[in-house]
């Protein structure tokens, strides 16, 4: 999948999951039961046991029904190591220009973290593709109001913080998508194996950003 068509259905179905688990055998099922529920952009974290393994054996199992991608990316080297293992979308905490090259050699969409305005347009001109406003927990949707009003140009997405209660609010700010993570990989779930319970608590996410969106 080419970096177009990534973004294209981080967008439309405007939610990524950032799955962070302590197990890697809870990985692969975490991210099969969240592509059930309706997500088709699932992050798999590099602060998870065995990220790369489940990188790669959920991009062979899942094929076209969803993208994979890998957050928590600090350096290129690591960036590298995921691409080759199948991932589609690059995530990072914070804005570190040599990730942001590698993923444009190779054409992969690449998403940094960033959280003042003079960060977030600094990865946008470094030639981020998206950039992750992190954290988000004491921002509040308001901040991309705020942002997005003199830099219009730009796509953003939240991430740390966001809940059912508020994705909502993130999209009709101008979210591009939102990246959730506990919220929706809910930790008892997960834990309990409780997989059309985690199916069901990601399809409820999925209708919020559609009624967001008036569809």
């Amino acid at each position: 999948m080419n970096k177009e068509q990534c973004l294209k259905i981080l967008a439309e179905t405007g939610i990524a999951a950032v799955i962070r688990v302590k197990n890697a055998e809870e990985l692969l099922d975490t991210t099969i039961a969240l592509n059930k529920g309706g997500v088709k952009a699932l992050e798999i974290t590099m602060t998870s046991p065995g990220a790369l393994d489940a990188i790669k054996e959920a991009a062979q199992k899942l094929g076209d029904r969803a993208v994979i991608g890998v957050g928590s990316v600090l350096d290129a080297e690591t960036a590298r190591m995921a691409m080759l293992a199948g991932a589609s979308f690059v995530v990072g905490p914070v804005l570190k220009k040599e990730v942001i090259e590698i993923c444009r050699r190779y054409s992969v969409l690449c998403i940094p973290g960033a959280f003042t305005p003079t960060e977030i347009l600094a990865a946008w001109e470094a030639g981020a593709d998206v950039v992750k406003v992190f954290p988000a927990t004491k921002l509040g949707p308001g901040y991309f109001k705020d942002v997005l009003g003199p830099l219009p140009q730009l796509r953003l997405t939240p991430t740390g913080g966001v809940n059912l209660e508020n994705v909502g609010d993130f999209i009709k700010a101008g979210a591009a998508f939102v990246g959730v993570g506990s919220a929706m990989v809910n930790k008892r779930l997960v834990a309990e194996k409780k997989w059309d319970e985690l199916s069901a608590l990601a399809a409820k996410f999925i209708k919020v950003v559609k009624d967001a969106r008036g569809n």
